[in-house]
């Protein structure tokens, strides 16, 4: 017999089945727990009777519902006080464990999510889960921070720390202690031993390294044993969907799909061609397993940040500099472009942005005999007159660039004009003493490059944040600023960009702009739906000559 039913009590099952399993073809239709979620969705826009799967809907129902999930006792031991936010991610992070499912805990830099989830170790401890030791893996840099944190929130967790030479002699106590700690670059050169233990949990902190999976260090954490898998990070996705399909990919195996099918159904209709539909399927989709807050929902008390972009103009020389380095480095684009196409030619264009970059921030970064007769630089220039009146007033300034050779320029001018200052670049090696140089107030201004500052400082003695140079990803600008706008401060915070008028700085602002309407649109209903590709049209305004004086 043929039934008539209505179009729209089909379209959620029809809906999610295509959701579900149009990838490769399959015999029969098998859900997995992750998808349960999905469940609650069908029970909601239909009013069909179900029968069978009390239990998935159940867990369906509690992940949806983020509110069903129980309160659990800070464990005994612990001396830090969870702030009401910090004990909603504490109570979720053993949601997850108590059905064996993984999460990202990605709230915004400096909201806590270290002690979070130091507290949440130590109540699995006091329960007696953590039958084997937690492995967190983490960038170099935040090596010393977890280490303290520990000591001083969970002191009965007992830590070793697989760092430095010496290491070789403490992975045989490995078994002896609930938290292992080990960074991201030495993953390759300990894998073997890694690899032959079991974790109870294994645990990212600034997951979105691992956003390429073809890495050697993504692929390594993909073969460890572990219970549960968590990540920790503030920018879960920096610059495409891509980055978070890898994250989840690490964390629940085809819980997105391979990255064919991910590509099809997700990223081509949202990232192409805008789909707002497909946009909130993924973002329904993936909201239990990621916790994400935001500095101005959870802390009303957190000080105003005021962002101020200053701008100058390039001088005559300079900017003739800048306008031969353009129209030479456009001309090599274009024929790179025509012979190899858009896609393969990204070095050759990232080479050419480059170039136009350093000239924006000052000659002296080219190796190129033309630009060393050049005797200007507008920004430096620039940055002399601010920083003086800063001082007046009584500001610490964190100074930022991606450019350590600029720093090193910086450096010098502030010696000429007798400024205090400290250092913090990838060659630091005494790290703690050039921070405790600037906390202390030895210092006034905190010169930092993007790979070594951008993440795991807390410098709320500083108020005002220079970016010397603008960088591509909206994401890191973000994690930088948050060194001095995070828990903890008691100023307004003042940030300052400083960019060259009408050169490609000023379009890489404009870019930024795309990628963030990206990470808004997913992460919050409502954000922006912006196109954000590198296009040939965006390759046109980037290489946009300077627009005539007057």
């Amino acid at each position: 017999q043929y039934l008539s039913v209505p179009g729209e009590k089909l379209r959620p099952w029809l809906e999610t089945i295509i959701e579900l399993f149009d990838s490769e073809p399959q015999d029969r239709l098998e859900l997995s727990r992750f998808d349960a979620a999905l469940l609650a969705d069908l029970d909601e826009q239909s009013d069909m009777r179900w029968q069978g799967g009390e239990h998935l809907r159940e867990l369906g129902r509690r992940l949806k519902n983020f509110k069903a999930i129980e309160a659990v006792p800070p464990p005994k031991g612990f001396t830090g006080t969870l702030r009401d936010y910090q004990k909603t991610g504490y109570d979720w992070l053993h949601f997850l464990a108590d059905y064996g499912l993984a999460g990202i805990l990605a709230d915004d830099m400096g909201l806590g999510k270290t002690v979070q989830t130091l507290a949440f170790l130590a109540s699995q401890k006091q329960q007696g889960k953590l039958e084997q030791p937690a492995l967190i893996i983490a960038p170099t840099s935040l090596m010393s921070n977890w280490r303290r944190e520990a000591r001083t929130f969970t002191p009965d967790l007992k830590v070793l720390v697989l760092q430095g030479p010496e290491r070789h002699e403490r992975f045989e106590q490995m078994e002896n202690h609930d938290l292992i700690l080990t960074t991201y670059p030495l993953l390759p050169r300990d894998k073997e031993k890694l690899l032959a233990h079991r974790y109870s949990f294994l645990i990212l902190d600034e997951a979105q390294v691992v956003k390429n999976p073809k890495a050697q260090a993504a692929r390594i954490v993909r073969q460890i044993d572990a219970g549960q898998r968590l990540c920790l990070t503030g920018t879960p996705m920096e610059n495409h969907l891509g980055e978070l399909w890898a994250q989840f990919d690490f964390l629940m195996p085809d819980f997105l799909g391979d990255q064919t099918t991910f590509k099809r159904l997700y990223r081509t209709p949202i990232e192409k061609h805008g789909d707002e539909e497909w946009q909130a399927r993924l973002r329904r989709r993936i909201a239990p397993f990621m916790l994400r807050r935001r500095k101005d929902e959870v802390e009303k008390d957190l000080p105003a940040k005021t962002e101020i972009i200053r701008s100058v103009p390039l001088g005559k020389s300079q900017s003739a500099l800048y306008e031969t380095i353009r129209l030479s480095m456009e001309k090599k684009v274009r024929e790179a472009i025509a012979s190899k196409g858009l896609a393969r030619s990204h070095i050759t264009i990232l080479d050419a942005l480059l170039k136009l970059r350093q000239t924006c921030c000052d000659p002296r970064l080219l190796k190129l005999k033309q630009a060393a007769k050049v005797k200007e630089s507008a920004k430096l220039d620039l940055l002399m007159s601010l920083l003086p009146e800063m001082l007046d007033e009584g500001r610490r300034v964190l100074l930022f660039s991606q450019f350590t050779t600029m720093l090193g320029l910086i450096q010098k001018e502030l010696d000429q004009r007798k400024i205090s200052y400290s250092k913090l670049t990838g060659q630091t090696r005494k790290r703690d003493q050039a921070i405790e140089r600037f906390t202390s107030g030895e210092a006034d201004v905190f010169l930092i490059s993007l790979k070594a500052g951008g993440v795991g400082l807390n410098l709320t003695a500083a108020d005002t944040v220079i970016f010397y140079d603008p960088w591509w990803n909206p994401a890191a600008e973000a994690q930088a600023m948050d060194r001095a706008h995070r828990i903890g401060q008691d100023k307004p915070v003042f940030v300052y960009k400083l960019l060259t008028e009408n050169t490609v700085e000023e379009k890489i602002l404009a870019l930024q702009r795309k990628k963030q309407a990206l990470a808004d649109g997913l992460y919050r209903k409502g954000g922006k739906k912006e196109g954000f590709q590198l296009s040939d049209q965006d390759l046109q305004v980037l290489f946009e000559p300077l627009a005539p004086e007057g």
